[in-house]
């Protein structure tokens, strides 16, 4: 019997999740008895058997990590909580995991690293780099050294968590893909990302400081053309490495 995915997502509002959630499940090549999906901001994460999993997926969300702990939401606090729960178990036992955006900042957080807005990138499509790391790696291996990825991020990691490898890097933002022990990945940019979906994003998140309400058609035009098909290769692959 084949151990699902487990697609762990933080987003609230519901077009969005369910764009994310069938994004992911479409770049990743994974049917519908290969996927299992948990909201967490509606719901407690509970303790998890890992054991029932091929692997985690975990998207983005329109939390700042970078803001202070005062100001956040007792929702927020709580699935900050719940990831660090997570990653307690998940680091120990280097279980397969891919997170996405927000993903990469948990886990560069639940790793020490600093985050915060300083390598912030605007909604776009950016050229990235493959290091001489990420070439050896099976998830990036014979992959073009430049590789066209979407994203858009107000905050990102300071730097490289340690003991982590670097896989991909990008001039505005240097950590864009890492890689923690043999199976725990995340990327700053968004795998599954495409133009009609990042256009659902815009259109929810235009009052969340990402960009200028003003220019949501603009921007949405500038992306209605955008192709990244070796970052939605990525997610690909990851699947296929670890599908049980």
């Amino acid at each position: 019997m084949t151990r699902p995915f487990l697609i762990i997502q933080l987003r609230p509002e519901d077009e969005i999740s369910d764009n994310e959630f069938e994004k992911i499940r479409y770049y990743g090549e994974l049917q519908n008895h290969e996927v299992e999906r948990f909201r967490i901001e509606k719901f407690k994460l509970p303790d998890m058997d890992l054991g029932r999993y091929s692997g985690v997926i975990v998207g983005g969300s329109p939390f700042d990590l970078s803001t202070p702990s005062r100001d956040k939401s007792a929702l927020q606090q709580r699935i900050e909580a719940d990831f660090r729960s997570l990653f307690d178990v998940l680091v120990a036992e280097d279980f397969p995991f891919l997170g996405c955006c927000s993903g990469s900042g948990l886990l560069g957080s639940y790793c020490g690293v600093r985050i915060s807005t300083r390598f912030g990138e605007a909604v776009s499509g950016v050229d990235v780099t493959i290091t001489e790391a990420g070439r050896h790696d099976p998830l990036l291996k014979g992959m073009p050294k430049f590789i066209r990825v979407l994203l858009g991020h107000k905050e990102a990691c300071d730097e490289l968590p340690p003991e982590a490898s670097l896989l991909i890097e990008g001039k505005e933002c240097p950590v864009q893909m890492f890689r923690l022990k043999s199976n725990i990945y995340a990327t700053q940019f968004h795998p599954e990302g495409d133009p009609e979906g990042f256009a659902v994003r815009i259109n929810a998140y235009k009052h969340h400081g990402y960009f200028a309400p003003e220019t949501v058609t603009t921007l949405i035009n500038r992306l209605s053309n955008e192709k990244a098909p070796h970052a939605q290769q990525i997610l690909k692959r990851f699947v296929a490495r670890y599908r049980r």
